[in-house]
């Protein structure tokens, strides 16, 4: 039984426990005139014995699931001949790949040696008694506990402080789960950047005006030593964005206020949605549109008015890419106009002050604090977009603030220096955590910026 049926057979037997306990819960009550000599509910009831068929079973699936595998390889590799054993660590798992792809038909079995055709017999077959015990396992454990906690259920029983200290601390587990992986994120970007720094110096990849990360196998050939110079990649991402975000903020928010204020209802419930699928489509659909579209029109636009206009510009992408984010920007901010109370536009209009006096002194300030979240959100969308610039802006790392002309930004070189096969001990490939770090501090800088905004404008009604 495979993973995903085991976890539908989980779910059955926690429905089934769960109206097992509901049903003796209810079956005690009935003699003692009504469920309200039950200390909790039925539902509690009900809730712990499921809570105790699913946890336990749980647990074990994704203990199982953790060690299983690495269990499975220990024993496949200890069972081949002494002259069979890898010496090394690299050897080994080259070693297990290949009686892997044997064991899974990838490989056929004369094209290895019986040591190898044996091993990968012998995985195949650990692998199926893991799959056949793990399924008994899940279901034993399962129903051992659903057993439990209905044997368990009395009119005295606490159900209800039970359910919610359970459940209390599976929310605790989830908040920590999400702290951790961005812990373990940061930690790896970090620790693979501080690898990198120690080949190329901090000073020249912040401050380095060139970017060539090609590093060649021998001295004499072309490019031996490469420039690691972050600058250009950095101002080709500020100014992809900087354009994005003159598109996308002004048309954004005005729309915003048009539908949440001035808007027949009618005209809202048609137009809100329709600017909403704008969110909706691939990016790789807006860079066809930007390669195909809108940049030859730059450039015959530009070459009519005598200015000289790449075939790739950042204008083509930033545009684009400034379409592609005003949802962020008009959702965002109707839902927070909307949200607004009434009585402060009643209170506003009844002091005399016009709709637009009302919108820019009470409603914006009022509402400052969302429309700065969908701004980020925005512009956190633009810095991180990676297939409109590399279909309209190209990999150029040019060093320019002229709009017509090819740019390349961070998250682009990140792809290109980690597609196909790479040598993790090259600074070529270190480079993209290092640029990756560098996004994470540039993403938290305009965190701390929108706070300080917030924090400095926004106003308070009680």
């Amino acid at each position: 039984m495979d993973t995903g049926n085991l976890l539908l057979l989980v779910v059955v037997m926690v429905a089934v426990a769960y109206y097992m306990g509901r049903q003796r819960s209810m079956a005690l009550a009935r003699p003692l005139g009504g469920i309200r000599h039950l200390h909790s509910l039925p539902f509690y009831y009900a809730m712990r014995a499921a809570l105790w068929c699913a946890i336990p079973a749980l647990v074990v699936l994704g203990l199982w699931l953790v060690f299983d595998d690495s269990f499975i390889r220990t024993l496949v590799i200890g069972g081949l001949p002494a002259d069979q054993l890898p010496a090394s660590e690299s050897a080994r798992g080259l070693l297990l790949n290949q009686i892997n792809n044997v064991a899974s038909g990838a490989l056929p079995v004369d094209s290895v040696s019986p040591a190898v055709a044996a091993a990968a017999e012998r995985l195949g077959h650990l692998r199926q008694i893991s799959t056949m015990a793990l399924a008994v396992a899940v279901i034993v454990v399962g129903m051992l506990g659903a057993a439990w906690g209905w044997l368990k259920i009395s009119p005295q029983l606490r159900a209800r402080q039970q359910v919610e200290r359970v459940l209390q601390v599976l929310f605790m587990l989830c908040a920590l789960i999400a702290i951790l992986t961005t812990v373990g994120i940061l930690m790896s970007v970090l620790f693979e950047s501080i690898r990198f720094f120690g080949k190329i110096s901090p000073v020249d990849f912040l401050f380095g005006l060139k970017w060539s990360p090609q590093i060649a196998l021998r001295a004499d050939q072309v490019a031996s030593e490469g420039f690691f110079g972050a600058i250009p990649l950095f101002v080709g991402t500020l100014l992809i964005s900087a354009i994005a975000l003159i598109v996308a903020v002004p048309v954004g928010l005005m729309s915003a206020i048009y539908l949440a204020e001035y808007a027949h209802p009618k005209l809202r419930a048609f137009a809100k949605p329709a600017l909403e699928v704008l969110a909706g489509v691939p990016t790789v659909v807006y860079g066809f549109f930007a390669a195909l579209t809108v940049a030859p029109f730059i450039r015959n636009l530009g070459e009519s008015m005598g200015l000289d206009v790449a075939s790739e510009s950042a204008l083509a992408a930033g545009l684009v890419m400034g379409v592609m984010i005003i949802p962020f920007v008009s959702s965002l901010a109707d839902d927070v106009i909307t949200a607004v109370p009434q009585s402060l536009r009643d209170g506003s209009l009844g002091l005399g002050a016009t709709q637009s006096e009302t919108i820019k002194k009470v409603i914006i300030p009022a509402a400052l604090p969302g429309i700065m979240g969908g701004i980020l959100l925005a512009a956190s969308r633009a810095i991180g977009e990676t297939m409109i610039v590399v279909m309209a802006a190209g990999l150029s790392a040019n060093l320019t603030v002229n709009p017509l002309e090819a740019v390349t930004t961070v998250t682009v070189q990140i792809v290109t220096l980690l597609t196909g096969d790479q040598e993790f001990d090259s600074a070529k490939t270190l480079a993209a955590f290092a640029l990756g770090l560098m996004l994470f501090l540039t993403t938290l800088a305009l965190n701390v910026l929108a706070l300080r905004i917030v924090k400095k404008y926004r106003e308070e009604y009680e």
